[in-house]
């Protein structure tokens, strides 16, 4: 009997080192870092403000990772959700926001980058909001998303200049 399971041995070595090299490859492709550059990230503010000008919540929401939190400005409630992110959207863009950025620092690291400083939006009723806000994004299935946003008011006001 153990001749007989001593030629399937080396069979089942070669199945084993095959399925192991397998997986070690898709380790290290998922691991590999995509290049960035400060531009690129500092365009992904531009490509969130331009879908609040449409006016359409869903494609907000397509601009955030499927588990992306949003800690809004105008809003005590942590969105952790697509739906949760989307329903803030609804009434946000009821205003008609635009947001331009006043100061800003960028990070990058392996698969994500860091957007972080300070951004105006105005509103159809003329109102602005001076606003503190920090966008962390991550690289998934091919394309850059925020994980994580988090906008606050100014806690001090700002002097007219």
């Amino acid at each position: 009997m153990i001749p007989r399971f001593s030629k399937l041995l080396p069979a089942a070595a070669v199945l084993a080192l095959c399925m192991s090299t397998s997986v070690l490859a898709q380790t290290a492709a998922s691991a590999s870092c995509v290049p960035a550059s400060e531009r690129q990230i500092e365009a992904l503010f531009d490509r969130w403000n331009a879908s609040l000008a449409t006016q359409d919540p869903d494609k907000v929401v397509a601009n955030y990772a499927p588990d992306g939190v949003l800690l809004a400005t105008v809003s005590n409630q942590p969105r952790t959700s697509p739906a949760e992110i989307r329903d803030y959207f609804v009434k946000f863009l009821k205003g008609a926001p635009q947001g331009k950025i006043d100061s800003r620092t960028i990070r990058v690291g392996c698969n994500v980058a860091q957007d972080i400083g300070t951004y105006t939006f105005k509103f159809k009723d003329g109102k602005a909001v001076h606003a503190r806000y920090t966008y962390v994004y991550e690289w998934l299935n091919g394309q850059w998303l925020i994980a994580h946003h988090h906008s606050s008011a100014m806690p001090e006001s700002i002097a007219a200049k």
